[in-house]
């Protein structure tokens, strides 16, 4: 497995063996690209899903079916312009603006969603585990987002918040199907 560089992504874009819809722009090397070197930026949507408070309720985390439950536990909230605030050690459950799609194909690619390092040295973590995005997936990424700072976090709809690594596989992969294929909501 291999690395893209901002270059190949833009090749994988343009051939479509990658898709992000909306197109993340201006390409590499203008001014306020999204583009690092090996990653494209992701932005935060305007909708969040916050844990109700006082639930009664413990995951059984070897049952199937997990996406359903969320529907029980968290509360659909909007990011407005003035922005929404992360205190200290909360968490909550965000997506990206953008919509992925990775092929399944003989020369298919896989991805991995990971937290900004600039974020990360105010507390915020995005996406600290599992995250690796499998061939053949569609939808928006869901962002699990936690504060572990001690100082309030203001998140606002459009902020580039996470990064996108694309990698090839090496291989013909066989197909399995995810509870959270083709999400369109944080919480699946």
């Amino acid at each position: 497995m291999a690395v893209l560089s901002n270059r190949a992504i833009v090749e994988a874009l343009d051939s479509g063996r990658l898709v992000i819809d909306p197109r993340p722009m201006p390409p590499p090397g203008e001014a306020g690209t999204p583009y690092d070197t090996v990653s494209v930026d992701l932005r935060l949507s305007s909708e969040i899903f916050v844990p109700k408070a006082n639930l009664n309720l413990t995951f059984d985390l070897r049952g199937a079916g997990l996406a359903r439950t969320f529907e029980a536990v968290y509360s659909p909230e909007t990011i407005g312009e003035q922005g929404w605030t992360l205190l200290p050690n909360k968490f909550i459950l965000g997506r990206t603006i953008e919509r992925v799609e990775l092929s399944l194909s003989d020369n298919c690619l896989a991805a991995r969603i990971e937290g900004r390092s600039s974020f990360a040295r105010t507390g915020l973590l995005v996406h600290f585990t599992a995250p690796t995005i499998h061939p053949n997936f569609k939808g928006t990424i869901t962002l699990e987002m936690i504060n572990l700072g001690q100082i309030p976090l203001t998140l606002r709809p459009g902020l580039r918040v996470c990064q996108l690594i694309i990698e090839t596989v090496d291989g013909s992969p066989i197909q399995a199907d995810s509870q959270f294929q083709g999400q369109q909501r944080p919480i699946g």
